[in-house]
């Protein structure tokens, strides 16, 4: 993705596209001109077959379902790059944001069971406090420029990618549907094939695509979520270089990045963030699961990765660098606290009430609007650092 979007970085350009769709949607769905359509778009029945073999979903599931996909399978090769050439290449270098990022995912929960209550049935959405949205998250720190040093931009996008991982295996362990055998046996078949390809060395992007397409339709009809076919997939594109010195898995990564960012991920949003204002109340934020969601996002995010960095340091299982002093690594662990697209994308796996799907985009913008603000307001306050200070050889 290229480093800049018409003179603006990059970064900020996904994140303000992503907040101009959110704000879109909530518009569209409370406007008494708009609300219907927006509705009716959502719903609309769309078919996609080939002979007599079809798919039939509202425009809604295909976003969540199809295109999610999609923005899975980038953050699939991303995690890859990441672990066999990135920040998390090396225990040493990818210490303290694992650390921080399973702190950040473990406090959350904890926050959002103990104001819901373990026992009771919205428990299910334990996990919609856990995430963190990148694109929002550095957006924000691109606001700030050379105040911001590398390794803090390296700690929060190593977090997120582990993260993101995290949220895949909670995906697949907690909210999977009732199971079809035959479906799920056909995806394992796929899945074999393509880890197979990857083994004896085919680079040739046409297999995987074909096979991938099969790999989510058999995803889709067993039972696992269907994202999870966008993960699989990515996993299994080779990363090593070919004859010519091209990696599949980064071209294709190049490729995407630009759609997910600018496209996927604001329609996403666009579809999702439709929350019915009139329908709420000031006083509906003290619900449980909108409250539970928010405080989690704020203070559970920052005290599990602030706390955890700090502790971990502390007791010399990571080293902080030297540039990312602990009132920036504060900062950063509140802008961790911006969970908004897989919060939101949580949110619609975890409930089918309307009343609480509302509840949980109310909780989410809250949490993740006062975690972005108060985020900027501490970064802000803090000194650029000294051009020596970027020569560091730490573990960021």
């Amino acid at each position: 993705m290229a480093s800049r979007v018409f003179g603006v970085p990059a970064e900020l350009a996904g994140g303000l596209v992503l907040a101009a769709a959110a704000v879109l949607g909530v518009l569209a769905k409370n406007i008494g001109l708009t609300a219907p359509y927006y509705d009716l778009l959502l719903g609309a029945q769309t078919t996609v077959g080939v002979g007599s073999a079809e798919i039939s979903k509202p425009l809604l599931l295909w976003i969540n379902d199809g295109l999610m996909a999609v923005f899975f399978l980038v953050v699939a090769l991303e995690i890859k790059r990441e672990v066999k050439r990135g920040a998390l290449s090396t225990w040493g270098r990818a210490a303290l944001p694992v650390y921080s990022a399973v702190g950040g995912m473990v406090a959350p929960a904890l926050v959002f069971a103990g104001i819901v209550g373990i026992n009771s049935a919205q428990i299910s959405g334990w996990a919609i406090p856990a995430a963190t949205d990148i694109a929002f998250a550095l957006g924000v720190l691109s606001l700030f420029g050379n105040r911001v040093p590398p390794a803090l931009k390296t700690f929060l996008l190593a977090l997120a990618v582990v993260d993101d991982l995290g949220a895949i295996v909670i995906i697949a362990l907690f909210y999977t549907a009732k199971l079809s055998l035959a479906a799920l046996v056909i995806a394992f078949v796929v899945l074999a094939a393509l880890t197979a390809m990857n083994l004896l060395g085919v680079k040739k992007g046409a297999p995987y695509i074909l096979l991938g397409i099969v790999l989510w339709v058999a995803v889709l009809k067993s039972g696992v979520h269907a994202t999870l076919a966008g993960v699989a997939l990515g996993f299994t594109i080779p990363l090593e270089a070919d004859r010519r010195g091209r990696s599949m898995a980064e071209d294709y990564e190049h490729a995407l990045h630009p759609w997910s960012s600018f496209f996927i991920m604001p329609m996403f949003a666009f579809a999702n963030a439709g929350v019915a204002l009139g329908e709420l109340k000031i006083s509906d934020l003290l619900q449980p699961v909108p409250l539970g969601i928010a405080l989690g996002l704020f203070i559970g995010k920052q005290v599990g990765v602030f706390g955890t960095a700090f502790l971990v340091t502390k007791l010399g299982l990571a080293v902080k660098p030297q540039s990312i002093t602990w009132t920036k690594l504060y900062a950063a662990s509140m802008l961790a606290g911006i969970g908004f697209t897989m919060s939101l994308f949580i949110g619609s796996l975890a409930y089918g009430d309307p009343a609480l799907e509302n509840f949980v985009r109310l909780g989410v913008i809250a949490g993740s609007l006062t975690s972005g603000i108060l985020g900027a307001i501490v970064l802000s306050m803090t000194p650029a650092p000294k051009p020596l200070e970027y020569s560091e050889s730490g573990a960021g």
